[in-house]
């Protein structure tokens, strides 16, 4: 038997065609790539989360030269997030990137890695509600998926045990 997974998502030319909110994320997002610091890779990656309150929490990728010891940017978003505002939920994600080794690969829409999918999901299942996502590229066009849950079907959970 063969099942299919999808799931839809819309592309938009740049953040005017997102509402007021989403557009102060990936502002946000944006201004979280300058706190990135990748001096081995070179590429810079900012995180911004709305959460329920209406607060923005950024959080930018650290590396580490003991590769592969540093941490993604949506994660410490999301450690930064459960720990000043551990009673509110993440309403929105917003992830913006910099390659400064490369300048001309701006087309590509960032995706977040596994490790930060998987982070996500947890998310989305501690808080019992979904989490929409903003990918951006430095040209300004963005993917909307409306749940960071479609980022990783079949993702192992709780559930599980």
């Amino acid at each position: 038997m063969k099942i299919q997974l999808s799931f839809e998502y819309q592309l938009f030319e740049n953040a005017q065609q997102l509402d007021e909110n989403l557009q102060k994320l990936l502002k946000a997002s944006k201004e979280a790539v300058s706190l990135s610091y990748a001096p081995y890779s070179k590429f810079h990656v900012g995180a911004a989360l709305l959460m329920s309150n209406g607060e923005i929490v950024k959080g930018s990728n650290q590396e580490n030269a003991s590769f592969p010891a540093g941490i993604c940017a949506e994660r410490v978003a999301l450690s930064a997030a459960s720990s000043f505002f551990p009673n509110e939920k993440i309403r929105a994600v917003a992830i913006s990137y910099h390659n400064s080794a490369d300048d001309s690969s701006t087309e590509n829409i960032l995706s977040p890695c596994g490790i930060c999918r998987q982070s996500l999901t947890e998310a989305t299942q501690r808080q019992q509600s979904h989490i929409e996502v903003i990918l951006s590229n430095p040209e300004g066009k963005i993917i909307y998926v409306e749940n960071a849950d479609n980022l990783l079907p079949l993702a192992f959970s709780s559930d599980h045990f």
